[in-house]
């Protein structure tokens, strides 16, 4: 059955315009609508606001005496989270498809926004429209590469649909919150998925060709925090690969393009829940950010288990290294100095002695601060001012980048 035709189901897919040609770019749809000039202003690569969305969508902007919220942005809670009945399918246990199945199930929303896999690539997402619960079953688990999620907004609007949940990556949900207001919605749910390096669907084979000698019958691909890779397979094997493993260095330099490396929000900041899995350890990781994320959550209760979020070992030494490491790499993918003997050794104490829990979240994100920094100030030196908000530059500054002329927005 076509996946991204079927009536049964509830899932379309409109078609969509060609996109207009753009310098820094994930396709999120935007250069995709009627107006494509939008861009200029709803971009987070442009001139991002954060400060000025996070009030406005959570009622305050991060609080950088609250702990935790200079690394993650405003929230009310954050939790350790499973389905006590995984979802067959799921990348996780299935929260986020579930959240959506549930608004669908209730009739709180008219449609949801999401992406579905391409009838003749797995992997490759396409934006779908999506108008019965059952039809949530048919998206879930990972894609890889990028999909005009918002060029949705015109079909949604065409068909009068005014209450509408999005399942989105951060640069999805920050251009969908700058054109929120001119929507003439009822009501929106933002279920956000965190987002740390995307690249494109044919990159990503590339990849997966590197891990396997069927890359072909791979059907399930993870970076879990403990530091290891895990790989699914068609016949139902499955295989772990330690991260100082993976063949990175065989990899283009220009693999993770610059938006990827230069982006400044892993942990999707302006939905109303953060649905990931870096604070988990080894459960999902949820970030409820406002009151509709509280509502969200509450949709699950009863099948889900909620528990505080672990919080181990240090993070100071993993980002300095990956800041030398990315220093050296001269604009390219983060070398390894180690030899290949050390490697194993290595792999084996990483989630023994390394950061776990939320420390590792934390890790990751300053380690996401200090690539956009040092990527930028390589290739677009005169972007940084506009590009880096003020959190980022206290995010790495412990590690001494600090802004030089002209890198920092005047106060």
């Amino acid at each position: 059955m076509n996946l991204i035709r079927s009536t049964e189901a509830g899932i379309t897919a409109p078609p969509v315009r060609e996109a207009e040609p753009r310098h820094l770019c994930t396709d999120c749809g935007v250069s995709r609508m009627e107006d494509p000039k939008a861009c200029g202003r709803a971009c987070q690569f442009i001139k991002p606001d954060y400060e000025g969305l996070e009030a406005k969508v959570h009622g305050r902007a991060r609080d950088p005496n609250r702990p935790d919220e200079l690394h993650f942005g405003p929230f009310r809670r954050m939790v350790r989270a499973a389905l006590d009945h995984p979802r067959e399918g799921a990348q996780w246990t299935g929260i986020a498809t579930r959240l959506a199945e549930r608004l669908l199930a209730r009739e709180a929303v008219d449609v949801v926004l999401t992406v579905a896999p391409d009838p003749d690539d797995r992997w490759k997402p396409v934006p779908v429209l999506i108008t019965k619960a059952e039809g949530m079953a048919k998206v879930r688990g990972m894609r890889m590469g990028y999909a005009p999620l918002l060029a949705m907004l015109e079909p949604i609007r065409d068909k009068g649909y005014k209450r509408v949940a999005v399942i989105g990556i951060p640069c999805q949900v920050y251009a969908l919150r700058v054109l929120e207001d001119e929507l003439g919605l009822e009501k929106l749910y933002v279920i956000g998925t965190p987002c740390s390096d995307n690249t494109t669907t044919e990159r990503f084979h590339e990849f997966l060709a590197l891990l396997s000698d069927q890359p072909e019958t791979i059907t399930y691909l993870e970076f879990r925090a403990d530091y290891q890779v895990e790989l699914r397979f068609e016949d139902g094997s499955s295989q772990e690969i330690p991260f100082l493993k993976l063949p990175i260095s065989k990899l283009p330099p220009d693999f993770f393009p610059l938006t990827c490396r230069s982006c400044v929000d892993y942990t999707n900041v302006l939905a109303d829940i953060t649905v990931g899995y870096m604070g988990g350890e080894g459960e999902q990781w949820l970030l409820v950010r406002n009151e509709t994320g509280e509502e969200l959550l509450s949709l699950l209760e009863g099948e889900v288990r909620l528990s505080e979020p672990g919080d181990k070992g240090k993070r100071k030494a993993s980002v300095a290294g990956f800041i030398t490491n990315t220093e050296r790499a001269a604009g390219g993918l983060p070398l390894r100095g180690m030899p290949d003997w050390v490697r194993p050794l290595v792999a084996w104490l990483m989630p023994k002695i390394g950061p776990r829990g939320l420390e590792f979240a934390r890790a990751r994100v300053e380690m996401k601060a200090s690539e956009t920094v040092l990527h930028l100030r390589r290739q677009e030196k005169a972007r940084m001012k506009n590009m880096i908000p003020d959190h980022v530059w206290k995010l790495v500054e412990p590690y001494g980048l600090m802004p030089e002329d002209g890198e920092r927005r005047p106060d």
